[in-house]
């Protein structure tokens, strides 16, 4: 057994460099776990900087000094983060409390559109319906306690939420800043030769670059047309249900299917059986049919070459480890794996090549 165990380790840990390895992985993966609440705004405004290098990468490309090019797109995002906060919040925070006003109402149209069922179907009685509207309604108040408990209990945090918001944008300002001085200075705790971290950090580095930045312009792009044709058509909670169909983007296969229930309700029960309804479900099955095969294709030109039940059992662990982060990076960290995976070295890959055999002379 000790001789296995030794075979083994031997062969995990051919190279010294996959010891830093694995200790850099053990080191993340604690942080993240006791510290990830704490280093919130720190991850944020690494992501934020990430996403803004392909913009100060492609003015300095045209001309402009980096100095101008970090201030072009500093101020940008500074507009788009200020804009978000005074104009976009308020408003989806208004459609919800709306929502929540008007729910009962709702709910009560919805049991009667129910009850005409067993009418038309002999698979349905009334006093099923009747059951299912009072587990329905019991959900409802629940989650209504819920949310009147956990945003009384969010008070005290309201003070950590403002400091985030002046935070992240001074983290982000100096993170395009001193991108060379703080990346010079971490890769002073590695070791001089570090062939595998260069594979993966090269790797990665493009990956993560053309999903995170794909990412967020395809939630921006799906949001905004979503939120457009919602307001021209006039359906109620516009901007709360476009918020909604943007952030569904991020979670693959599962998310534009979950959203799709919200948008049909609210449209149902605001117009019925009609042909205001229908047009709602044909623009937005167009909307998701143009996401999926227009968008997609020519945002992440670097596709993720992993299978659809990897993808969704990396959304579903990394969703439970980290909620809203571990889903937005569930690829790109399902990429890191594969990535180390491939990577890493064993002895069959340090192993010389075996030396050819001479032929026999014919002399």
């Amino acid at each position: 057994m000790i001789n296995i165990f030794r075979s083994w380790f031997d062969r995990l840990f051919a190279e010294e460099e996959t010891v830093v390895l694995l200790l850099i992985l053990a080191g993340c993966l604690l942080l993240m776990l006791f510290l990830g609440n704490v280093l919130v705004p720190i991850i944020a405004s690494v992501v934020l900087a990430f996403m803004m290098q392909g913009m100060i990468h492609r003015l300095t490309t045209f001309g402009a000094r980096r100095g101008l090019a970090i201030g072009i797109t500093y101020g940008i995002f500074l507009a788009i983060f200020f804009g978000v906060l005074t104009l976009l919040l308020p408003l989806v925070w208004q459609q919800s409390v709306n929502l929540v006003q008007e729910a009962p109402a709702m709910m009560r149209k919805l049991q009667q559109s129910l009850l005409v069922l067993p009418e038309r179907s002999e698979l349905f009685t009334e006093s099923q319906i009747r059951e299912w509207m009072a587990v329905i309604t019991s959900k409802m108040g629940s989650a209504g306690q819920y949310l009147l408990s956990f945003s009384i209990a969010q008070l005290p945090n309201l003070v950590g939420l403002l400091i985030n918001i002046i935070l992240i944008p001074i983290l982000v300002f100096f993170f395009l800043k001193d991108k060379q001085v703080i990346l010079s200075w971490l890769s002073g705790f590695l070791p001089d030769r570090r062939p595998i971290l260069t594979v993966i950090w090269n790797e990665m580095n493009v990956q993560v670059a053309n999903y995170v930045r794909g990412k967020a312009v395809e939630i921006v792009i799906v949001g905004s047309v979503s939120y457009v044709c919602f307001v021209v058509m006039g359906l109620n909670y516009a901007a709360l249900l476009g918020l909604l169909v943007g952030l569904s983007v991020v979670i693959p296969y599962i998310g534009a299917a979950v959203v799709t229930i919200p948008v049909l309700l609210v449209g149902y029960l605001q117009w019925g059986w009609g042909g205001e309804f229908l047009t709602l479900a044909i623009v937005y099955g167009v909307i998701q049919a143009l996401d999926g095969n227009v968008l997609v294709p020519l945002l992440f030109s670097e596709a993720v070459n992993m299978h659809p039940v990897a993808i969704i059992v990396a959304v579903l662990v990394f969703g439970g480890l980290w909620g809203l982060w571990g889903v937005f990076f569930a690829i790109p960290l399902a990429t890191l794996v594969k990535a180390i995976l491939y990577a890493w070295p064993t002895q069959s890959k340090l192993a010389p090549p075996e030396a050819a055999t001479p032929e026999p002379s014919q002399d």
